[in-house]
């Protein structure tokens, strides 16, 4: 029993179970459209019933493609695949037999499930076959083995002559029909097996041994952290799952859609448990048979990625602007200079509120915000971006632009402990100020953040900036690149890159990772719906002003 654990048998396990598990599905698909062993038929007709044959022939050709579904399932370590081809197996054994006594059929079927028994360590993931990630490339494949064997009885045959023979005749009579009735029935159930799992929608896997934490643990992390970035302040926002280290002093965040569970940037807290923090991630992903992905990752990030073997891609540019020795002086920023002074002398003024003060202006900042929303597509976001929630509102520092003795414009601010660098996560305004508020509440939070101590201002991100289009770029990257260049009804690509860069920022790519390359785009479009709030929030588009 030890060396059947040994890492190397146990590792090679799944593979060699889902081969020889696929091998067996196909010969009892090719069995089940092949003619019957005549000498063999005659004698079993002697003494067991036609209609017992019949069910048995076609239950084995269907049992075959649920081995060929269950290979795919024991490739993924699933335990209850495991379980389930060995039940399969079993049942099936005996079904060789009774259909036309193929003993051969019947060995091979017992030695599988014997081979298989002692190797339930080796399928560590607990999850339901629900829940296996079923490829549209993987359907493809078992269809073809399908029409194959159906090929095979159309080979075997191929001197009977069905052109003459009603299909009802078909479907009763002779060896042949039984080979039809066969093959259509796998066939029929591998069709009703992919429309379901690929319109179907999976449930959200559970965490176990994981709860929600109480803010106050969140908190006590991001106020000493020594590795944060301000986008660790969308832990408060309520809608994220954690999993904390064993020192407690470090958290990893992550949103889960169907099958991707997304972790948001990467961890929190100490840096010399980074690397064990994300194995754990990807370790609990894969014991519930889900797909573990990797949003909005810096480059100090990607030496810990390539460890776990992840695929990497970049998604974009964030602007970061040195602030220590930042000036308004210089032609080039002569406007944002102009705007800044206009907004002043037209009475603009600024203000920091803290948290503990932010709640009395709850009321008006919503007029702000809701005024804002009416005229910007897509509603409120979450995951990566903020949304006004009161009690989410409270956690930080609210910039404010007042004006007329009404706030105009206002933005929620993100500090992190080490002071290297300060964002804003909600930046909202009406249009009754003075124009171009934004661009005095910018310039007046890199003079607050230069005097609070801060080293760089963080302007945000411009989606699929920076992508290479050249004839040897990665597929992702030339097709990022032609949504950038062509999709301007989409989203602003070009002009959030353009209205940043007036401000001299620094461009600093930013990367999404999973484990294979293939996944990268369905864990950035899961990411993309976990912000919009589903499909309907991508949809919704603003009013119309009169």
């Amino acid at each position: 029993m030890r060396l059947l654990r040994h890492p190397a048998i146990t590792a090679a396990a799944p593979w060699t179970s889902a081969l020889l598990t696929l091998g067996l599905g196909v010969l009892l698909l090719a069995s089940g459209a092949r003619p019957s062993m005549p000498t063999r038929f005659v004698k079993l007709m002697s003494f067991e019933p036609a209609i017992l044959i019949e069910i048995s022939h076609f239950v084995s050709s269907v049992l075959g493609l649920v081995l060929v579904m269950l290979a795919f399932g024991l490739r993924a370590r699933l335990d209850a695949a495991w379980a389930a081809t060995i039940v399969t197996l079993l049942v099936a054994a005996p079904l060789s037999l009774v259909k036309g006594f193929v003993w051969e059929e019947t060995l091979l079927l017992l030695a599988l499930a014997a081979l298989l028994a002692p190797f339930h360590h080796a399928f560590p993931r607990k999850a339901r076959l629900s829940r296996m990630e079923v490829t549209p490339g993987w359907l493809v494949s078992a269809a073809c083995l399908v029409i194959g064997a159906g090929l095979i009885g159309l080979w075997s045959f191929e001197n009977a002559d069905y052109g003459d023979l009603p299909w009802w005749q078909v479907m009763v009579d002779e060896d042949a029909a039984r080979s039809l009735r066969a093959w259509a029935g796998s066939a029929i159930a591998l069709l009703a097996f992919g429309v379901w799992r690929l319109l179907g929608s999976a449930a959200k896997p559970p965490i176990v041994g994981e709860e929600d934490p109480e803010f106050e643990r969140v908190r006590k992390i991001l106020a000493a952290a020594e590795l944060s970035r301000p986008t660790s302040n969308l832990a408060l926002l309520g809608d994220k799952r954690f999993l904390f280290s064993a020192s407690g002093e470090s958290f990893l965040m992550f949103g889960v859609r169907g099958r991707s569970w997304i972790a948001l940037g990467s961890v929190v807290g100490r840096r010399d448990e980074r690397l064990e923090l994300m194995w754990r991630f990807r370790e609990l992903a894969d014991a519930h048979a889900a797909r573990p992905g990797f949003y909005n990752l810096e480059p100090d990030d990607l030496p810990d990625v390539v460890e776990l073997g992840f695929a990497i891609q970049k998604m974009g540019e964030a602007a970061v602007a040195p602030i220590e020795n930042y000036t308004m002086e210089g032609t080039r920023r002569g406007k944002i200079r102009r705007a800044w002074r206009k907004a002043g002398e037209e009475g603009a003024t600024f203000e920091i509120v803290q948290p503990s003060d932010v709640g009395p202006l709850i009321p008006e900042l919503k007029r702000v915000s809701d005024a804002w929303l009416e005229t910007h597509a897509g509603g409120e976001k979450g995951f990566s971006l903020g949304g006004f929630e009161p009690r989410y509102v409270q956690e930080f520092p609210v910039a404010l632009v007042r004006w007329q003795d009404q706030i105009v414009a206002f933005a929620t601010l993100w500090p992190v402990a080490s002071r290297s660098v300060f964002s804003i996560d909600l930046m909202r305004y009406v249009t009754e100020g003075p124009p171009r508020i934004m661009d005095y509440l910018f310039v007046e939070l890199i003079q607050w953040g230069r005097a609070q101590g801060y080293s760089a201002f963080d302007f945000g991100q411009a989606p699929l900036s920076g992508l290479d289009d050249r004839p040897l770029a990665p597929a992702l990257s030339r097709v990022g690149r032609l949504i950038y260049e062509r999709g301007e009804e989409l989203y602003n690509f070009q002009g959030v890159r353009h209205y940043k860069d007036k401000y001299d920022p620094i461009w600093q790519p930013r990367y999404i990772a999973a484990p294979y390359k293939w996944a990268i785009p369905l864990v950035m479009a899961d990411a993309s719906l976990l912000a919009s709030g589903g499909v309907a929030g991508l949809a919704k588009r603003p009013k119309k002003l009169d």
